[in-house]
């Protein structure tokens, strides 16, 4: 397919900027590639379409404030460094982004806070790509406290907004657990304790694995042939327990439903020669877009998608091409919120 087929006009007031006021009470569309039928719901209702037996499988990635302010030594100019991956912890070692990145080159020196943070700059990747190494005596434990402390919620820049002191826990799912995701799995936002436990008292089993979100999620694709676009690679774990829980109910013909694009892709990555799921860990660039068949999964979860984004075209070849240009412009028509902080979609 071509990237020209994934556009579709979306008004800019439809980009949410903030989050439903209680996240399971976001608006949650429910679509049936089946029956073609579309229901409007809220999200607690989540649970009328589950029962005993059935998995769901979340990422339990943790965001971390990965967007850095400072100022560059001698000439005081001030600095945004968006890290994006450790790349050696002793050496304290990271791949970040710059802005402005015609400013920032090597053997500079950065400084963060009131120079309670030093980097250097040592490598350029790309045009805003540079690798720098953290200047730091102190333990492994306080240098992370340090960039707690002195980094912010990594928030899209497509929200127009600054961020709020409330962003540090709306931009984290409950399942939040193991760091080193730079954007947060979104669909996982809308789930709350009591939510789980509902499902959990009907007998559906929540199981995790985890994929570190990272930047390339936003990348937008730039060419019209999608053979042609890379993904950028993100890190996953299956563990066994949860590969044992997936074969189980696939086994017993119940319900496997994905919590968001990050746990479908972490799936659809570890498929065995059976049609089973693998305890697995390493990266993966698997790019989804129609036609594909899907191994593992049967429901979805999502939030509502940019046009032409890949997460859009991972929806798409889950819930049908043709169908999901329906679902969107139904959404558009009752003004759902799309994006990070918007709504949900339950795909059956």
């Amino acid at each position: 397919m071509k990237l020209s087929e994934f556009k579709f006009d979306l008004p800019a007031n439809l980009i949410a900027n903030y989050p439903a006021e209680n996240r399971d009470e976001s608006r949650l569309m429910v679509v049936n590639r089946q029956t073609k039928a579309i229901e409007h719901r809220v999200f607690k209702e989540i649970i009328d379409y589950f029962e005993d037996g059935d998995v769901m499988v979340m990422n339990n990635t943790k965001v971390f404030p990965a967007r850095l302010y400072g100022n560059k030594e001698k000439t005081g100019a001030k600095i945004e460094v968006f890290l994006l991956r450790e790349l050696n912890r002793e050496a304290r070692l990271w791949d970040v982004l710059v802005d402005p990145a015609r400013k920032i080159r090597v053997g500079n020196k950065l400084y963060f806070g009131d120079g309670d943070l030093v980097a250097e700059v040592i490598d350029n990747t790309t045009s805003r790509g540079r690798t720098i190494r953290f200047l730091y005596d102190g333990t492994a434990e306080d240098f992370y406290q340090s960039i707690e402390a002195l980094g912010e919620t990594p928030l899209p820049k497509i929200i127009k907004r600054k961020v709020e002191p409330e962003d540090r826990d709306r931009y984290q799912t409950i399942f939040a657990e193991h760091k080193g995701a730079v954007a947060a799995p979104t669909a996982g936002l809308h789930f709350t304790k009591q939510v789980v436990r509902r499902l959990e008292i009907k007998g559906v089993r929540l199981t995790p694995i985890t994929m570190h979100v990272g930047l390339g999620t936003f990348r937008p694709v730039d060419v019209e042939d999608l053979t042609k676009h890379k993904m950028d690679s993100e890190n996953f774990i299956v563990p066994e327990a949860t590969a044992d829980q997936v074969n189980q109910a696939l086994d017993n013909k119940h319900k496997v439903c994905a919590i968001g694009t990050t746990s479908l892709r972490t799936l659809e990555s570890s498929v065995s020669a059976n049609g089973r799921l693998k305890p697995n860990q390493g990266w993966t660039d698997r790019f989804i877009f129609p036609p594909y068949e899907f191994k593992i999964t049967d429901a979805l979860v999502t939030n509502f998608h940019l046009p032409e984004s890949t997460l859009y075209m991972m929806a798409c070849a889950f819930g049908g091409y043709e169908f999901m240009q329906h679902c969107y412009q139904v959404a558009i028509q009752e003004k759902y919120q799309f994006f990070t902080y918007g709504d949900a979609m339950l795909i059956l």
